[in-house]
């Protein structure tokens, strides 16, 4: 159906003859003009501005609510502002996720983003972008994973966190995903690994500690022609032991457990192929929450 279908314009009206570009005037075909003032040719039929007169109200109503709409979602929803249109932390919904309007974080460390607000909604949004990167394949490469766990551990911690990951990242494990012995994707292969946060929430708070659960999605698996360890997923969640630290919030624990995990859909598997092509064009978030 055509934009002037669905209003009204373009199509016969009820109850009346069928208008074509041209009728049959005294036996010719003639162009039959409408005149204005309601004043017609000769045929009985004048002008319906009553029917331009609604189209017209419909369009500029719809203008309307587009603006009101742009204005509202500029306004975040109309919570409160500061001086700097800021919204303020208290304009937060009561879902622990739900979207404060809160300016996101301007640093980062490396890829990692930084600098996140001392609050329980920081610590969350802390612990979100800190399971994307301890969830990703630059994990399986030692320098990369030595400067993540730099970024996101506590400095008291980060020796005790980098002779587990040393030990847990061995040839072994590297083989049992299909990756050679030292962490890299076979020629003609893919290698994914990524975590993507579904939501969080806050478990206990202090001042300068926080405990966080982030309920997580995953992906892992070697992309490409004959792959034995094709890509899969899998639900799990993650809990973060959280200290501030020099400014930040830093990682102190890290512990992992299953699900929660909802039913199966109905999705066609997709290609090797086209899985190495979405890992590929997709690139990942640097951001979370």
């Amino acid at each position: 159906m055509s934009q002037g279908d669905e209003r009204g314009y373009g199509g016969n009206e009820p109850g009346g003859r069928t208008e074509d570009a041209y009728s049959t005037l005294g036996g010719t075909r003639q162009t039959r003009t409408r005149l204005p003032g309601g004043i017609d040719d000769g045929d009985g039929y004048g002008r319906r501005p009553a029917r331009n007169s609604r189209s017209l109200i419909m369009v500029v109503g719809v203008v309307v609510l587009l603006i009101a709409a742009i204005a509202f979602a500029n306004q975040g929803g109309g919570g409160a502002s500061g001086s700097d249109g800021e919204k303020k932390a208290d304009a937060a919904g009561a879902g622990p996720t739900a979207a404060t309007g809160t300016r996101p974080v301007q640093g980062k460390n490396g890829t990692i983003a930084s600098g996140f607000a001392h609050d329980e909604q920081g610590a969350q949004s802390a612990a979100a972008n800190y399971a994307v990167a301890l969830g990703s394949a630059e994990m399986f490469d030692k320098t990369k994973r030595d400067g993540i766990l730099d970024a996101v551990i506590a400095p008291a911690s980060v020796n005790k966190f980098r002779t587990t990951l040393d030990e847990a990242y061995s040839t072994d494990f590297f083989r049992n995903v299909g990756l050679n012995d030292n962490g890299t994707a076979p020629s003609g292969f893919v290698f994914v690994s990524r975590t993507t946060p579904i939501g969080t929430k806050v478990t206990k708070s202090s001042t300068d500690q926080a405990t966080v659960e982030v309920w997580c999605s995953g992906l892992i698996g070697l992309a490409g022609e004959g792959s034995t360890k094709p890509v899969t997923d899998g639900w799990f969640t993650i809990t973060m032991e959280l200290q501030w630290v020099d400014g930040d919030w830093k990682a102190v624990t890290h512990s992992q457990t299953d699900g929660p995990a909802p039913v199966g859909g109905d999705n066609r598997a997709s290609s090797a192929d086209e899985i190495a092509g979405a890992v590929n064009g997709f690139g990942g978030f640097t951001y979370a929450r």
